[in-house]
């Protein structure tokens, strides 16, 4: 990558671990960042704003699947979760919130992407996190299940790991990260 090129930030970690949230705040506080919004076949939950995925049906992911429409995509608990190919982003870096599965597709296709491996305090304060966000108990038993599985995978595939232990000491790191990859033009 050569420097003044727009970055690939991809944010990712296991369910439960913040990743929206950082995310977002990350977008407000840095205008440089441009945030692709994913797309799932998943239900939207109670409480959750519309605009955190698009929300399709499994035709017109399918759809969008075959027409070659997305940078990643993956199957996860019997949903669909896909990155759609960026548009334009007038030069702006552009940030990725997905799951292990597709920041290794990301890595693949786009060897210069910037990987952010954000990891949970500890598996209890993951779990009480999904649960307050609304997850039935099955679905925080398989997303705790997963995590187990797929945290030594994004903890190699990582140029920087970070434990959201508090929220804003991560944002800032997170920013910093960022900051210094821009400076130097690759994943620091």
């Amino acid at each position: 990558m050569t420097q003044g090129e727009p970055l690939i930030i991809v944010v990712s970690g296991p369910g439960g671990v913040g990743k929206g949230t950082i995310v977002k705040a990350l977008v407000e506080r840095d205008p440089r960042l441009w945030l692709s919004r994913s797309w799932t076949t998943r239900d939207q939950r109670a409480g959750e704003a519309d605009d955190a995925y698009v929300f399709a049906d499994r035709a017109a992911f399918e759809r969008r699947i075959s027409a070659g429409g997305f940078l990643e995509w993956t199957e996860f608990l019997g949903n669909y979760y896909g990155t759609p190919n960026p548009d334009a982003t007038t030069g702006r870096d552009v940030v990725l919130e997905i799951e292990v599965d597709g920041a290794q597709q990301v890595k693949a296709l786009q060897p210069q992407a910037i990987l952010i491996f954000v990891l949970p305090p500890s598996r209890d304060e993951q779990a009480r996190r999904l649960r307050g966000r609304g997850d039935a108990d099955h679905k925080v038993a398989e997303r705790l299940q997963k995590a187990e599985l797929e945290e030594p995978i994004g903890i190699e595939l990582a140029d920087h790991v970070v434990v959201n232990d508090d929220l804003e000491r991560t944002i800032d790191e997170m920013l910093d990260i960022v900051h210094r990859c821009r400076s130097a033009g690759s994943p620091a």
